[in-house]
């Protein structure tokens, strides 16, 4: 009974590897545009904004062609919020606080950051190379 059926399964997978254009160039992914907000003492302080451009780099981010490196490596999925019901440990690691908006790999971002419980402790530090910046240059 069960290898008629999985004799179609092997034909469906079959079908699905092969053929394509014969072209062995990757698509090139969207690019991104990036407003990064930074306020290092909470949202009562003083806040900080710089701009990535990607690719190439553009933009006042300090290490722009660097930050644009790491993005490529990273899916959309990275700006998602931490899902609703989610066990965090309560370790609170700050009170700064982030902002991204614009859009990533074509999809678009408007994503707040912080630092209260441990889930989104260790979402900010997988983007950690964005928020760190100095003032604005004068």
């Amino acid at each position: 009974m069960f290898r008629p059926l999985l004799a179609l399964a092997l034909v469906l997978f079959a079908a699905g590897c092969g053929g394509g254009t014969g072209s062995t160039s990757e698509p090139t992914p969207a690019g991104s545009q990036l407003s990064v907000t930074v306020w290092p003492q909470g949202k009562t302080g003083p806040s900080t904004t710089r701009t990535l451009g990607c690719p190439g780099g553009s933009g006042t981010l300090p290490a722009a062609p660097s930050a644009c490196a790491k993005l490529s490596g990273l899916a959309p999925s990275v700006f998602a919020p931490v899902p609703i019901g989610t066990a965090c440990t309560e370790i609170y690691g700050g009170p700064q606080i982030a902002e991204v908006t614009g859009t990533f790999a074509g999809k678009a971002i408007n994503e707040a950051f912080s630092r209260d419980n441990g889930c989104e402790i260790a979402r900010w530090q997988r983007l950690d190379f964005l928020f760190h910046f100095g003032p604005a240059p004068v």
